[in-house]
């Protein structure tokens, strides 16, 4: 006779303000993705960095998040996921004071990558944490998409927050700020958040970690380099080794005794359809908050400020419909609810031809609030689908897959999308000699007059190019899902405990 079982109970109350802890980890990760573009002309001013050294200021800490993600994931499923939590936050707060404080470039940009290093330990950790702190499938749906609305949140406030930082202080407090976050983190981390490691010690492969990082940071930077440049032979080289260490890191991860990523979790259709969903829907939504951005600064004319501003409808839709996805779960299924919200957020792309350039302002907030809806489900139900599709002991390292995903698809959406719409830019010339981008032929033709109306419309060409195809990929990659995942469970049940 088997002994009896525990079904899972219940998250208390004090497990509820343990994930209030986890946000703020997660709210700092996202809020610095977004405000360093805008400090960017007032250090310029202050350091004076040379091109390459401000490209590489701002993309040091995306490149160290993607490229150790997968790694962190894994150390954190073996040591424990609050220990590197609580050690990536003291990375981070200690890389945030010396970026603060930075007296020249270079200083700077190795505070950065101190940042990106501390930075991708707090994703995955605080994640998984989750599948550690709610057992409950539907709880632990509501919890991530918690998490979720709070890293959509940061990316939206962080402009704003900057901007009004940057307007009383000097460039260092937008770095500075996470310094009393993380504090708090500190203070309440230790008692509110449990700890989890997995029971098996197996050697850790570090081989597998050498390869990974030499696959995935080769490629984010050919990508990047391509956005920036065009398929330069540093961009082509560069991707081609990167692809190659991947592939030598997938043939050695099946041989590998105790592998870093366990390969079987993609032969698990919603495992799979989720990280395709991440990448493509990061892809299009990166790329268009891109454009979009541009659009209404140099197309409309609004400053800084105001286009931070209205991005903040779509963030609340984000956030709102991030929490409650597991509603949506619960009518439909995992796999319609899934399909469906990529589906809303490709026809909200598409919906983008539609912006001219003397559109109302309000008719691009109406499309965005939209969209926030459809990527606010889908972001949420990955996170939830990946996480509850690895055993327990993984569920850290499958978080990093995720998240590695969503930044290879943000990358992605820059230099395919960016491209896109910038050779359809560059097609509308017409003889008028437009420069590389929209904001320096403004600079050199001055913001009145017929080459200057003439570039504003051939980049609104490009941006409706760039939202036909994002949006497309979209609604493709929707029917897709609902292919794919035909004969899964589109239920979970709730977990029982040995």
């Amino acid at each position: 006779m088997s002994a009896p079982r525990s079904v899972a109970r219940p998250a208390t109350r004090r497990t509820w303000f343990g994930l209030i802890v986890l946000q703020l980890p997660v709210l700092l990760v996202s809020m610095d993705f977004s405000v360093l573009y805008l400090a960017m002309p007032t250090i310029s001013d202050a350091l004076e960095p040379t091109a390459t050294q401000q490209l590489w200021i701002l993309d040091i800490y995306g490149f160290m998040i993607a490229g150790l993600l997968i790694t962190m994931g894994n150390i954190g499923d073996r040591i424990g996921r609050r220990r590197i939590l609580l050690a990536g936050a003291a990375v981070f707060g200690g890389a945030s004071a010396l970026a603060a404080f930075a007296s020249d470039p270079s200083l700077l940009i190795a505070a950065r990558a101190l940042m990106g290093i501390g930075g991708a330990t707090l994703m995955p950790a605080s994640l998984s944490l989750i599948a550690n702190m709610f057992p409950l499938a539907r709880e632990r749906a509501r919890a991530i998409g918690v998490w979720t609305a709070a890293f959509a949140g940061g990316a939206a406030v962080g402009p704003v927050i900057g901007g009004a930082l940057l307007h009383h202080f000097w460039w260092g407090v937008v770095f500075l700020i996470n310094v009393p976050v993380l504090a708090v983190l500190f203070l309440a981390g230790p008692s509110l958040l449990p700890e989890f490691r997995a029971a098996r010690t197996e050697p850790f492969d570090v081989f597998g970690v050498v390869l990974s990082l030499a696959g995935i940071l080769p490629v984010v930077y050919s990508v990047k380099t391509f956005a920036v440049h065009g398929a330069t032979a540093t961009a082509v080289v560069t991707g081609l080794f990167g692809i190659t260490m991947l592939a030598a890191f997938i043939r050695h991860e099946r041989r590998a005794a105790a592998p870093l990523l366990v390969l079987s979790l993609f032969s698990n259709p919603s495992f799979s359809s989720s990280l395709a969903v991440a990448m493509v829907g990061m892809m299009a939504q990166g790329g268009l908050a891109y454009l979009t951005n541009v659009y209404l600064q140099s197309v409309l004319g609004y400053d800084v400020l105001t286009a931070a501003l209205a991005g903040i409808p779509m963030a609340i839709t984000v956030a709102v419909f991030s929490i409650y996805a597991d509603r949506v779960t619960r009518l439909v299924g995992v796999r319609f609810a899934l399909a469906g919200a990529v589906m809303l957020a490709g026809a909200s792309a598409i919906a983008l031809v539609s912006l001219s350039t003397s559109t109302p302002l309000w008719v691009y907030l109406v499309i965005t609030a939209v969209a926030g809806i459809g990527f606010g489900i889908q972001f949420s139900l990955v996170s939830d689908v990946v996480v509850g599709s690895a055993p327990p002991e993984k569920s850290g390292a499958a978080s990093g897959v995720s998240e590695t995903s969503f930044e290879l698809g943000n990358a992605l959406g820059l230099a395919l999308l960016g491209s896109l719409a910038t050779a359809v830019f560059l097609a509308g010339d017409g003889g008028r000699g437009f420069a590389d981008s929209l904001g320096e032929t403004l600079k050199q033709s001055g913001r009145t007059g017929p080459v200057a109306d003439a570039a504003r419309s051939a980049f609104v060409d490009g941006l409706h190019v760039a939202a036909l195809t994002g949006g497309g990929l979209l609604v493709v990659l929707g029917v897709v899902v609902v292919v794919v995942m035909r004969g899964s469970a589109e239920r979970r049940e709730e977990p029982v405990l040995p």
